[in-house]
């Protein structure tokens, strides 16, 4: 089944040149995303953010995620993620990557490498974690010390 956890997860990322700040704005895809939940992520999955030098803060079902990411995306005027593996760990699958934001308009990128932990319980998402720093995502699945 880990296979097409992989291809789940995969199917849900965007695109390496998606501003995912303007399409968070965008009516349609809220509505494509409120559709998009229903069919692949449980009612009461978790979205969970590990911010720097806080505790992690869960947000649960359709409204957490959207929270979630609004709270995520709040500094930025623009942000993307570049997807650099997808790693099988069971129920769960690792995404390591890269991001890209711009606190204003104009100024150059900053770039941060991250990662997210997305756990699949009944071919659907049951929890994704959202971690600003890739050790502490490969550390909280038992590939890193």
């Amino acid at each position: 089944m880990s296979h097409e956890n992989v291809e789940l997860v995969r199917r849900l990322q965007p695109r390496p040149d998606a501003d995912l700040v303007a399409l968070f704005h965008d009516q349609r895809t809220v509505g494509g995303f409120d559709r998009l939940f229903a069919a692949f992520f449980h009612p009461d999955s978790e979205c969970v953010l590990h911010m720097p030098g806080a505790e992690p803060v869960i947000y649960v079902g359709l409204e957490g995620w959207r929270n979630g990411w609004g709270d995520w995306l709040a500094p930025w005027v623009s942000y993307r993620s570049v997807i650099e593996e997808l790693r099988d760990v069971g129920e769960r699958v690792v995404v390591l990557v890269r991001d890209y934001a711009r606190r204003e308009p104009g100024t150059p990128e900053i770039g941060q490498i991250a990662a997210a932990v997305w756990t699949i319980r009944d071919a659907k998402v049951a929890r994704a974690e959202f971690y600003a720093h890739r050790s502490e995502a490969l550390k909280a699945v038992g590939l890193e010390r």
